[in-house]
């Protein structure tokens, strides 16, 4: 009977022993935090990946009322001034010859024979006018901001929507009466801030729509406009010698259709 007593309490103490070895052994709390800010980052990465995504996708739903069809050829009649008319397509003038345009920035008539560049150029400098409404008719649109108002981180989000972006183009237009004036083939709005959203919406709109520009299909890429040294915009009025609106020699090999248009939006 002793014996089995001092085997129990034997075993007892071994137990205890063992229990108090087990409680001694500390937690791997380096182990613990580690996969705590694992995780947390992971938490982090997914959040912020999510509301990139959910933004993405309420901007392009927000944008797709803007986006052309057959039942809605023009989009931009739902845009809040912005200014249409009907030009006559296809007339040329020579490279030393200037326009008497009736807008500013012009938006439609007769223009040089060479278009500007437009697969998503950004030019430093502001360009003849005459080469960049050649472009609006392939087809462009042409973001043209003031120099003395628009800089900065400002000229940086407009430089973004144009920039390697075909069909589009982005320039300096010295003397523009509004800070921002976006163009194309028979349309124009003028804004007062980079952020407004009807920037996004006229470029929706009106970019490489079918049913509004003339010459459907042509190329951005000019292959006789020098983009590096393009030809200067000149912030004189034309003189008495100017081409008029309704003048400029037809191009044999163009055979555009005049876009159609209505009055200024409301």
């Amino acid at each position: 009977m002793t014996s089995g007593k001092k085997t129990k309490a034997a075993r007892s103490s071994v137990a205890a022993a063992r229990s108090s070895v087990v409680a001694k052994k500390p937690k791997p709390w380096g182990t613990i935090i580690a996969v705590i800010a694992v995780l947390a980052l992971a938490g982090t990465v997914f959040g912020y990946a999510y509301a990139q995504i959910s933004e993405k996708n309420a901007q392009e739903a927000a944008l797709a009322k803007w986006q052309p069809s057959e039942e809605n050829k023009d989009p931009s009649d739902q845009i809040q001034g912005v200014v249409k008319k009907e030009y006559p397509a296809g007339k040329h003038v020579q490279p030393t010859q200037r326009v008497a345009y009736d807008q500013s920035p012009p938006f439609g008539g007769p223009h040089d024979g060479a278009w500007a560049n437009c697969t998503g150029v950004v030019y430093a400098k502001p360009v003849r006018t005459e080469n960049m409404v050649h472009a609006l008719e392939h087809g462009a649109v042409w973001i043209a901001y003031n120099p003395d108002q628009v800089t900065g981180e400002k000229l940086d989000k407009l430089k973004a929507k144009a920039d390697g972006q075909q069909y589009t183009m982005l320039s300096p237009y010295p003397g523009l009466d509004k800070p921002v004036s976006l163009q194309s083939w028979g349309h124009q709005l003028k804004v007062e801030s980079v952020d407004d959203e009807r920037v996004d919406q006229f470029i929706k709109s009106l970019r490489r729509n079918q049913y509004t520009y003339p010459e459907i299909g042509a190329a951005c890429d000019s292959p006789t406009f020098d983009v590096d040294n393009p030809p200067p915009f000149v912030a004189e009025k034309p003189g008495a010698d100017a081409v008029p609106m309704d003048g400029g020699t037809a191009d044999p090999t163009e055979n555009p259709t005049a876009a159609p248009t209505t009055q200024p939006s409301s």
